[in-house]
């Protein structure tokens, strides 16, 4: 990626673009064109929630507007939007998944989690959308308490569909792809993401929680620009 000075982030269920608002200014003070993304399956209202291939359409209208090459980076969920909205895509260089799920044709996210729901989902009564319980425990496990409290009164039901969707096309089979696992995560165990990051073609390390961009945003920062180039 020696030429892109482009990244496009995409954040994780039931988060937002505010999620990487600690990346942005130390990524642009590097010269980087820094876009973020915001995915339709997550909003305050959870009768108009859209679904996986709502997210890789926008994600596939974002990349289209850019020139150049870009950085994709995907967080958590994000990882599933990527890899079905950034395949084709002539324009994405590199894929960043961190602490991702990099998913290949046919399965799901729910399909990843082993097809059983984990106890800190909390669906509504339709079974239309979800919300994240415990997220001090589940996502911010060492962030600081002003950063948890904050981030999870910013997050949203995410629409249940996006779970279940398989992915039907894999930007990663294409792209070179690099995974950040995160050693103290408990939404995706380490083990999990061990067996997911055996798909990319780079693996690094940060001792961080779910939320590195919150916990530990000079290390995601480093590793962005190294692969922005």
């Amino acid at each position: 990626m020696a030429d892109s000075r482009s990244v496009v982030l995409v954040h994780g269920a039931w988060h937002g673009p505010w999620a990487w608002t600690k990346l942005l200014t130390p990524l642009r003070e590097r010269g980087l064109d820094v876009h973020t993304v915001s995915n339709p399956s997550s909003g305050p209202d959870p009768t108009s929630l859209g679904d996986l291939y709502d997210d890789a359409e926008n994600l596939r209208q974002t990349l289209a507007r850019l020139d150049g090459e870009a950085l994709v980076v995907a967080h958590s969920y994000g990882g599933v939007v990527v890899t079905e909205g950034a395949a084709g895509a002539y324009n994405v260089g590199h894929l960043l998944y961190v602490t991702a799920f990099m998913l290949d044709e046919g399965e799901s996210l729910f399909s990843a989690v082993g097809s059983q729901e984990p106890d800190w989902w909390i669906k509504d009564s339709a079974e239309v959308s979800v919300l994240a319980g415990r997220p001090d425990e589940i996502f911010f496990n060492d962030c600081t308490g002003a950063d948890a409290a904050d981030a999870a009164s910013r997050l949203e039901p995410q629409s249940l569909s996006s779970f279940k969707q398989p992915v039907r096309s894999v930007a990663w089979r294409d792209t070179p792809s690099t995974y950040v696992i995160c050693e103290q995560d408990n939404a995706i165990p380490p083990f999990m993401q061990e067996q997911l990051a055996q798909r990319a073609g780079d693996v690094r390390r940060l001792g961080a929680s779910h939320s590195p961009f919150l916990s530990q945003p000079g290390g995601v920062v480093e590793i962005i620009a190294e692969l922005a180039g």
